[in-house]
């Protein structure tokens, strides 16, 4: 009877240890009370289309992973390592974050390395990583398209220059770039990073262009008649590019055919959002594209999702001016860059 009784003792007694150290959110997963810190999350999710269902489940909600900066943008996910680099343009820096860690300053200078004084926006913008699993960078200040003369784990504010030039003028400021599957360096240059925009004075280009840097070092020039080329992805199947217009009088994402010589053939306005600049913050801006041809692209009020035939199906509606977007690897996640927020949304 004594060995019964102890025995029950032992069993209530870690039930209720059980009990105590664990605890169900709303969101259903079990966690440690003690260690139980609240996700803060923004915004709202609109599914637009029922396929939109397929890639968001209905009770995702947009989390809030760091916050206090003052204008993120290029987020580049770093499969080996898990981690996610972004820029803040404002302070010429870059920052990494992860799971364990959080967020730390990664590198700085990033976008300007000159000794004088300039205002404008200084730091880099959009980041990627060449086929050696090199940082390349769209530096604003420096007006240019470099790498980072470092490894990745011990990153050093030294650069060699990629581009910097066409037809022997100096560039706007390089904005955002995708690479061919060939090699080839696809990027876009609107003003942004001139102290005075599209008006200053040191401006050499008369138009914002968009540029081919292939693997010789030329620059080939592809779009001239975008006014404020800004986020450029290529279809999974590289036969169509995105580019997105940051025009409050112009804001829409064009689509242009790809000939089997990495030229464009044609294109034609995909979306345009022009009607909604003012009532919602932000413009079109970065974008990134899943593996099934989604389109995720940021706009005004947040990101617009449009499937592979330019359907719009979807809204992260973050209130907020959103910058741009990337994927980790598994596409698990989707990475949000929105003014001083780094954002994250689940992903099934």
């Amino acid at each position: 009877m004594q060995k019964i009784f102890y025995t029950l003792v032992i069993v209530v007694f870690i039930g209720l240890m059980m009990s105590c150290q664990n605890t169900t959110t709303n969101n259903g997963v079990t966690e440690d009370t003690e260690k139980q810190v609240a996700v803060k999350t923004i915004g709202s999710i609109e599914f637009i289309d029922e396929s939109f269902k397929n890639l968001v489940s209905k009770g995702a909600k947009i989390e809030v992973l760091a916050e206090g900066f003052e204008w993120t943008e290029g987020p580049l996910w770093i499969e080996e390592g898990g981690y996610l680099l972004f820029s803040d343009i404002p302070p010429n820096s870059i920052f990494r974050w992860d799971d364990i860690n959080g967020i730390k300053l990664y590198l700085k200078p990033s976008g300007y390395t000159g000794k004088e004084e300039r205002g404008g926006e200084l730091g880099s913008n959009g980041l990627l990583l060449n086929s050696n699993d090199e940082l390349v960078l769209c530096q604003h200040g420096d007006r240019r398209i470099a790498k980072m003369d470092a490894p990745l784990s011990n990153p050093v504010s030294k650069f060699v220059t990629l581009a910097d030039t066409y037809d022997e003028k100096r560039f706007n400021s390089p904005n955002d770039a995708i690479f061919h599957s060939s090699g080839d360096l696809y990027f876009t240059d609107p003003p942004y990073g001139l102290v005075d925009n599209v008006n200053d004075s040191t401006k050499e280009i008369p138009f914002q262009g968009v540029y081919k840097l292939d693997n010789s070092g030329k620059v080939y020039l592809l779009i001239d008649s975008l006014t404020r080329p800004n986020g450029i992805v290529f279809s999974p199947d590289e036969q169509k590019l995105y580019v997105a217009n940051s025009d409050p009088e112009r804001a829409w994402w064009s689509m242009y055919n790809i000939d089997d010589l990495g030229n464009i053939v044609a294109g034609h306005i995909m979306y345009d959002a022009t009607d909604l600049v003012g009532q919602e913050k932000g413009l079109p801006d970065g974008m990134a594209i899943d593996s099934n041809g989604n389109i995720w692209a940021t706009g005004p009020g947040g990101i617009f999702v449009f499937n592979s035939q330019g359907q719009l199906i979807g809204k992260l509606k973050t209130g907020e001016a959103t910058a741009n977007c990337t994927f980790d690897t598994q596409e698990k996640y989707l990475y949000i860059t929105a003014d001083m927020y780094l954002l994250r949304l689940p992903l099934k």
